[in-house]
């Protein structure tokens, strides 16, 4: 195996700790409402956003982000974080990307590994400290940018398996049917102009801002 592959691996790890399984991302209030209700509406939420959200924004501000790494441009890097910032619909949402990224930072600094481009920035985004990561691990950015969105898919999922709720197998058919669908969200961001980069998702914006008021919860967002 190569090492790459290895930190690549580690780096998409639901076991990193990074706090990623205390977010739900508005689906937790989607159940709540009943838009989610079943594996079949859970499959249809998580590849939604996938498509409509990860795929036409998130993910190519990462490739974006990634290549602002590897050539250690922190003016470049710092106009992207702002921009993913500036993106998120909610104060949890923006609480979750700036967590994820302190806990990423603080694991590589307990890990003694170099510093990354993103520990230089004010605020990094989650995103941000991710893609400085994987450019600096050398891992390859199509290979990067796949595993960023299998992280994000399996952390879905496995939100849903507890609200819905859902069994094991149900939470496998979800993964098996939208992991096939991640290479041609990947080839899909990278080929992305900056000018069609959208994450206009009114419903999901609705359920991550109605689930700061929500009664009882089990997730942060």
């Amino acid at each position: 195996m190569k090492p790459q592959l290895a930190r690549l691996l580690q780096l998409a790890s639901p076991t990193l700790p990074v706090g990623a399984y205390t977010y739900s991302q508005g689906l937790e209030w989607a159940v709540e409402c009943g838009d989610v209700k079943d594996e079949a509406t859970a499959q249809q939420w998580i590849g939604d956003l996938l498509h409509w959200t990860m795929g036409r924004f998130e993910a190519p501000l990462l490739a974006q982000m990634m290549a602002a790494c590897a050539a250690q441009d922190l003016v470049q890097l710092s106009q992207l974080n702002e921009r993913y910032l500036a993106s998120r619909e909610s104060a949890e949402l923006r609480a979750e990307t700036l967590q994820m990224a302190y806990s990423l930072l603080r694991l590589l600094k307990e890990l003694q590994t170099d510093e990354v481009l993103a520990s230089r920035l004010d605020s990094p985004a989650f995103p941000a400290v991710w893609a400085s990561v994987a450019a600096s691990w050398d891992i390859d950015p199509e290979d990067a940018l796949s595993a960023y969105l299998w992280s994000w898919i399996e952390n879905q999922t496995m939100a849903a398996l507890k609200t819905v709720p859902l069994g094991q197998t149900a939470g496998q058919r979800i993964l098996l049917a939208l992991g096939q669908q991640i290479a041609h969200v990947t080839q899909q961001a990278r080929a992305m102009n900056v000018a069609d980069y959208s994450n206009f998702a009114p419903g999901f914006a609705i359920a991550c801002c109605r689930h700061e008021t929500q009664y009882t919860r089990l997730f942060r967002s």
